[in-house]
């Protein structure tokens, strides 16, 4: 492949939402798609229904909490395409309230897909985004009445401007750890983990789209987190990830921010003018 081909890449693509986007991406993108999945038949599978339907994605996997797997991925970039114009990160997993999974190893598990491996694939792949390229992550509208249940200090500390990443990671720990110990309420979180995974993986992408304006603030790569909102499974329509990774080239403004439904959060607004999942917004930017 050429070094001057476009290239769009999907996490979790096997999916209904990454899948959706694959699809649309497909359609709208100038360039190609690669479609990865953890479970190498899942993800063919998602590829050859998409063939059916007359579009051309490709595969590779990509675990994203093993690293040596999202360093093969970065192999083939660098390989095939010299870079990445388009990352969308859209892994996840939450457990079902049923679940009999103790409380601590779901906090654990969840914490180390949502968190550490989006970490992981950023940490790996930002270095090859190229100029004007577009860095989407998925998070959720859960994760605002997540904040809200915390505890003023909590809240406090994730409204910093000037929180860093490593400062973030001592925060998941310490809840992994409040969580085996059973005093997480006590120290301030709530029950709901996946809502807790997500605001990290918000104020992740807040912090990593600074560092980019400090050291390649030249190439205008644009890097936000998003609420999904909603997904057309069966034909192209209109939502949040495909709008924030299709910005023009000229798109100013929409960096480092919590987008819904297409719109970031004005801060002379009122909250009652906003969805609950744009309140977010108010308090994390």
């Amino acid at each position: 492949m050429s070094s001057h081909t476009l290239l769009a890449l999907v996490t979790g693509a096997n999916k209904p939402i990454g899948f959706a986007i694959v699809r649309d991406l497909c359609r709208q993108f100038a360039g190609d798609v690669v479609l990865t999945a953890r479970d190498v038949a899942r993800g063919q599978a998602a590829v050859k229904q998409l063939q059916a339907e007359g579009l051309s994605p490709r595969f590779h996997q990509l675990d994203i909490i093993d690293l040596q797997s999202i360093r093969a991925l970065c192999d083939f970039l660098h390989r095939e395409y010299g870079g990445l114009d388009m990352l969308v990160n859209n892994v996840a997993i939450a457990f079902q309230l049923e679940d009999p999974t103790l409380f601590h190893i779901q906090a654990e598990l969840t914490m180390k897909t949502n968190f550490l491996g989006t970490r992981d694939v950023c940490t790996e792949l930002l270095p090859l985004i190229k100029p004007q390229g577009r860095v989407v992550t998925v998070s959720s509208y859960k994760s605002v009445r997540v904040l809200h249940d915390c505890s003023p200090k909590l809240q406090q500390k994730f409204k910093s401007e000037t929180i860093t990443e490593e400062e973030l990671v001592e925060l998941m720990n310490k809840f992994v750890e409040y969580t085996k110990n059973g005093i997480h309420r006590r120290e301030g979180w709530c029950d709901l983990i996946y809502g807790v995974t997500k605001i990290r993986v918000t104020l992740l992408s807040k912090i990593y789209a600074r560092k980019l304006s400090e050291q390649r603030g030249g190439d205008k790569i644009l890097l936000n987190a998003c609420c999904p909102v909603w997904v057309r499974t069966d034909m192209a329509g209109p939502k949040t990830p495909m709008y924030l990774a299709l910005l023009p080239s000229d798109a100013e403004g929409l960096h480092g921010q919590f987008v819904s439904d297409k719109n970031s959060c004005r801060m002379g607004c009122s909250p009652s003018e906003l969805p609950i999942d744009q309140l977010m917004l108010r308090v994390l930017i």
